[in-house]
């Protein structure tokens, strides 16, 4: 039978994060966060993780032939209109990223540079540290650190605002500090653009910890980047959304809460 609609295509954002088998975080995370804004997820798995909801117990990168030959298939083939990163794994990795974006410079990048798990494990050396500042601040559209990652990447600094110019000054277009590990009533989330604070948002702090909560915000970002929103109107809408993930959270294991990406699917119904 044949059919004359035309459907027309989704957005698509390549997603360069490490594999989370619970489901929390990680790929499948962005995956979810991606698809509930309409867009289309494809994955480079960056290193593979040995983890439950309560901490990640190994890491193992992936190759970084395989990162560079799975992302060049994908941009060899389809129009990716941003590009979404997160857990690295190793320098080799960084490197193979770094090699991709250099050769894509007019594609969106959104880093959600991922340091420790929910439960403080450490997840990047000195060396990965040192890589994400020297090569992939330097061509980041918008970054996402909370206020520990922002402070060991720009570790001369003292406050949020002085990190968040030092992040700039590396080459970070955009800044958006959340505020999750501040002890604090509200979470405060600042955005910083041209090394001054173009916004701040106010958000109630949530009773748990969350398993994805980061992921779920830059896959959220990266998509409406995607969709052509200006990085002020995605970051409102990226918070507004992960805030409802995380309100409308489950329990599956013995540690964090996930969020519930797809709460707008209930909702409708």
């Amino acid at each position: 039978m044949d059919n004359d609609q035309t459907t027309t295509s989704p957005p698509v954002v390549l997603c360069f994060s490490g594999h989370d088998a619970t489901g929390g975080a990680g790929i499948s995370a962005d995956i979810q966060a991606i698809s509930s804004q309409g867009c289309h997820a494809c994955s480079v798995i960056t290193c593979l993780t040995v983890q439950d909801s309560i901490d990640v117990s190994s890491l193992i990168p992936i190759g970084e032939d395989i990162v560079i030959q799975s992302a060049r298939a994908v941009l060899e083939d389809m129009p990716v209109a941003a590009f979404k990163l997160g857990l690295m794994g190793s320098v080799d990795v960084i490197e193979a990223v770094h090699t991709i974006l250099y050769d894509y410079q007019d594609i969106p990048v959104i880093f959600d540079p991922v340091l420790a798990s929910g439960a403080g494990t450490e997840l990047a050396d000195d060396d990965i540290v040192e890589a994400m500042q020297n090569l992939l601040l330097p061509i980041t559209d918008i970054l996402t650190p909370n206020t520990m990652e922002a402070a060991a990447l720009v570790p001369e600094a003292d406050t949020p605002a002085a990190m968040a110019n030092g992040l700039l000054d590396r080459g970070c277009d955009h800044v958006l500090i959340t505020g999750t590990h501040d002890d604090n009533r509200h979470v405060v989330n600042r955005l910083y653009h041209n090394h001054r604070e173009i916004d701040h948002f106010e958000w109630p702090r949530l009773p748990h910890e969350y398993h994805g909560s980061g992921c779920t915000l830059a896959a959220t970002l990266s998509a409406l980047i995607a969709l052509g929103l200006d990085p002020l109107s995605a970051a409102r809408e990226a918070q507004h959304f992960t805030w409802h993930s995380l309100d409308n959270a489950y329990r599956l294991g013995m540690g964090q809460l996930f969020p519930n990406r797809l709460f707008w699917v209930e909702a409708e119904d």
